[in-house]
């Protein structure tokens, strides 16, 4: 990997990484292909503007359960299997011990998760997600951490996950068996606790040791139902620590305001499967109060109008509201369009943040963003000043302090 500063804006980036599979420029959205397919969308779509996706996600652990990293590795690698040629990033497993918690136990050796496909135990150890990212043949993977719910109350988990995140660092780094052709990612965690001296910054120190072994960092243990103003305070952290060389994944993190409010302290790189799962249910997303457009509802039976005047995808420009309304509810077409608009929308986004850092505007995009996200009300006198939620107020503050 090599990287280049293209822009800053206070402590927002604008990088190009070169990957073994094409360029790679920040900010940047990854559409999540769980199991080498972002659903609904063909491999080809995600290649053609207005998506032209830079790289994309999958999960290492979904794929090792099916079709398994021997049928992968005998294909040439899920590049070729998926006909996908530009850059692939693999999550370690290690969400699914939220996710999947209820089918896995946690050891120091690592985690047996029981099969949602037919039941089978399988060992998910540190060495084993490196084996099977080695298969799958990632650009960027990604080391197995012990992750937590942000919402846990036991912080002698949370400890144990810290200090066991760094013992298992240490195996990934030893079992990588291909650094020269793939870039091992390590993941901080530690809960929400970011007093000095605490899990945080004790995770984020050891990983630190590592660095000349890592060739990029990811904040994990968010975005999991945590308060916001408790969300960004790990961020910005975190970034604040990392070191300026090294790109910063925010793992599972998708709504566009987060995307927004995070790159400015300084992330570059998301995933989320928000976009695509929030389309199959009939949402899209837009610039209008809120951020969403619901086009289950009645009230959209009859509009007429494009469901976005200002995207240029082809949802946008061939269907009407009232088209994708019926299509919703009749044809597996609906969910696919909805699907091609959101993560066009999500591209156009990253894209223009990318623009207002190189410009050095990106402090007035953030507050322009906020504002239409949260309007003024007209319900009453003096409303308007509680229209924004405490942490958006927390977060104009920050933005001073970081020199916007």
């Amino acid at each position: 990997m090599s990287l280049r500063v293209i822009g800053t804006c206070g402590r927002a980036r604008a990088l190009d990484l070169t990957l073994p599979h094409g360029p790679l420029r920040t900010p940047v959205f990854m559409p999540v292909g769980t199991k080498g397919t972002v659903k609904g969308l063909s491999t080809v779509e995600l290649q053609m503007p207005p998506l032209d996706c830079d790289i994309i996600l999958a999960n290492t652990y979904h794929l090792g359960v099916q079709p398994t990293g021997d049928v992968l590795e005998r294909g040439g690698g899920l590049h070729k299997f998926m006909a996908w040629p530009r850059n692939l990033l693999t999550d370690s497993g290690g969400f699914q011990m939220v996710s999947l918690l209820k089918l896995a136990e946690i050891t120091e050796e690592g985690v047996t998760f029981q099969s949602p496909v037919d039941g089978s135990k399988m060992l998910l150890t540190p060495e084993m997600s490196m084996n099977l990212q080695n298969q799958i043949g990632s650009d960027i993977m990604m080391a197995l951490d012990d992750v937590v719910s942000s919402t846990s109350v036991s912080p002698e988990r949370f400890e144990e996950a810290c200090h066991r995140t760094l013992r298992w660092i240490d195996r990934c780094i030893a079992s990588h068996s291909r650094p020269t052709e793939q870039n091992l990612f390590g993941i901080l965690q530690g809960g929400l606790d970011v007093s000095p001296g605490g899990l945080r910054e004790v995770n984020i120190r050891g990983m630190l040791e590592r660095d000349a072994q890592l060739p990029g960092y990811a904040i994990g243990g968010l975005a999991g139902g945590e308060e916001k103003d408790a969300f960004w305070r790990v961020v910005d952290m975190c970034c604040a620590a990392l070191p300026a060389n090294k790109p910063r994944y925010l793992m599972g993190v998708g709504y566009p305001l987060d995307l927004v409010v995070c790159t400015a302290l300084g992330v570059d790189m998301y995933d989320c499967v928000y976009p695509t799962r929030t389309a199959r249910f009939g949402t899209a997303l837009a610039d209008v109060p809120g951020g969403l457009i619901k086009l289950k509802s009645s009230s959209m039976a009859k509009d007429e109008s494009p469901l976005d005047p200002n995207c240029s995808c082809f949802a946008c420009r061939g269907y009407t509201r009232a088209q994708l309304h019926l299509l919703l509810k009749t044809d597996s077409l609906g969910p696919q369009l909805l699907t091609h608009h959101n993560i066009s929308y999500m591209m156009k986004l990253t894209r223009d943040m990318r623009g207002a850092i190189i410009e050095g505007r990106y402090g007035e995009f953030v507050r322009d963003f906020v504002e239409r996200f949260f309007p003024p009300t007209t319900t009453g006198p003096g409303q308007e000043k509680d229209r924004f939620p405490k942490w958006v107020v927390d977060f104009n503050r920050l933005l001073r302090l970081i020199r916007y």
